[in-house]
């Protein structure tokens, strides 16, 4: 089983900076990729950012040129840098990790994190 601790979230006024961070820990055999996902009430959970263990990145256009998200391998940590904050970015934003395993059988495993709250002021 895989733990995922998210943290970071909070209350900013528009144009403000917050920086999420969410640590994997327990069974980890390899981590394949981790990434951030936001649900804003009434609306489906979407991709924000994802990132691969060889560093490739994916942002949603939404947050192009906004965000960044980065990875410590060592620490099994993904964090997602969020500048100049919109109020549509108010949502609660999920940790997720895919953790590949090789025994008994290659697979992936996706797992979540609890999620934190993220509200942009205008």
């Amino acid at each position: 089983q895989v733990q995922l601790v998210e943290s970071g979230g909070g209350l900013v006024q528009a144009g403000g900076s917050l920086k999420l961070s969410c640590a994997a820990s327990g069974s980890i055999s390899s981590i394949n990729a981790m990434g951030f996902y936001r649900q804003a009430p009434g609306k489906q959970r979407e991709l924000v950012a994802t990132i691969t263990s060889s560093r490739t990145t994916n942002y949603a256009d939404s947050v192009k040129g906004r965000f960044t998200i980065s990875m410590d391998n060592a620490k099994n940590t993904v964090y997602l840098q969020m500048n100049s904050l919109e109020p549509e970015d108010t949502a609660v934003y999920y940790c997720n990790a895919e953790i590949l395993y090789k025994l008994p059988r290659r697979r992936i495993e996706t797992y979540w994190g609890q999620g934190t709250q993220v509200t942009v002021s205008s």
